[in-house]
């Protein structure tokens, strides 16, 4: 972009709001704009056109999270939370902004906190928000995809068993899972295994609230339990901070090193996958920056299992799906909205499968 960063800054708190906007015109960023509200923050996007806005959470009048559908909505501008939210409620609302089209989430500054350490973190945090290219909300874009979506055949998904789905996502994963899931029966046959790029602070009640969206029970994993077999429905994520691994017939969870500075790693999970002989599986590679999961959809790939790819005009960044095209490890690259069919059919052959054998 031509000239320097322009960012708009949501905060109601004035002292935190001018340490913001300090930090941010220290490093060369210009800020267009200070809203103590969301009403403000909506109507100076639309004004002023900033490229990048920051938002708080917990705001007089009309809420971050209102803010936030209403900016994506009417003036889609890539938005950065940033939130010292710790309890459950504000935390949905952290969540829920982040499936409303809210690019990241970014935790704020604590008086204990070295200031030049985290105004660094902070500043790269709005630069990179800034690169994302938003259109509008993307439930109107998906939506609208959705007039044109194609049935999923057998010939693209194989008319085959599945044993067991993983999915991995990153930026723009929250809205993205949703999506996949609320378009599954709560009967869901087939176990599904999740990795979320998401920092350890914001992740503690993330799969509470994914619960409460989901048709499909979702939880942690557990260390040492055994792998879900078919014909229960549930969904299990990876907790933050750990790798989630296959290995021997159970779910572990692993305090290796970071791979692509991610733990978990959606590669981890993918190769410990592709290394389970006779295992029947789709791996779904969705939105996010970066590499990780690319190298493992190959693994999974040449190891007989089947593979997807988000396409990149539904990714919010197509990164990790990009790089999982460019290595040819996607047997298919499908938009969002057409991968929860996709896997509602493999449920469908699975069970009949299980049921012609039965009978």
């Amino acid at each position: 972009m031509a000239g320097p960063l322009r960012a708009l800054v949501c905060e109601d708190s004035l002292t935190i709001r001018k340490y913001l906007v300090g930090v941010l015109e220290a490093h060369g960023v210009e800020v267009v704009g200070e809203a103590g509200d969301g009403l403000q923050a909506v109507e100076m996007c639309k004004q002023l056109r900033p490229d990048v806005v920051t938002m708080d959470m917990i705001l007089p009048g009309l809420s971050g999270l209102a803010a936030t559908e209403q900016i994506m909505a009417y003036s889609p501008t890539p938005i950065l939370i940033v939130s010292a939210s710790v309890n459950r409620g504000e935390m949905f609302q952290t969540y829920d902004a982040l499936a409303a089209g809210a690019v990241d989430v970014f935790d704020k500054v604590r008086a204990d906190e070295a200031s030049v350490g985290w105004a660094e973190r902070f500043v790269a945090a709005v630069r990179m928000t800034a690169r994302i290219k938003v259109i509008t909300h993307p439930r109107a874009r998906l939506d609208a995809g959705r007039s044109m979506v194609r049935s999923v055949s057998a010939a693209a998904g194989g008319g085959e068993q599945v044993d067991l789905i993983a999915i991995g996502a990153s930026t723009g994963g929250p809205a993205a899972l949703v999506d996949i899931l609320k378009g599954l029966p709560g009967d869901f046959a087939i176990p599904i295994l999740i990795v979320l790029h998401i920092s350890e602070i914001f992740s503690f009640a993330f799969a509470e609230w994914l619960n409460t969206l989901s048709p499909i029970p979702v939880r942690y994993a557990r260390d040492g339990e055994g792998v879900p077999e078919p014909g229960k429905a549930q969904v299990i994520l990876a907790p933050a901070g750990r790798h989630l691994v296959v290995e021997g017939g159970k779910l572990r969870l692993r305090d290796t090193p970071e791979r692509h500075s991610c733990r978990p790693s959606i590669d981890v999970l993918f190769d410990s996958l592709a290394a389970q002989r006779g295992l029947r599986a789709m791996l779904c590679l969705l939105t996010g920056m970066g590499k990780d999961g690319a190298t493992g959809l190959l693994a999974a790939r040449q190891a007989g299992m089947k593979t997807v790819a988000q396409d990149e005009a539904t990714s919010v960044i197509f990164g990790m799906p990009g790089e999982a095209v460019r290595l040819g490890a996607a047997e298919m690259v499908l938009p969002l909205f057409e991968i929860a069919p996709l896997l509602r059919d493999l449920a469908s052959s699975s069970s009949k499968r299980v049921a012609g054998a039965a009978s």
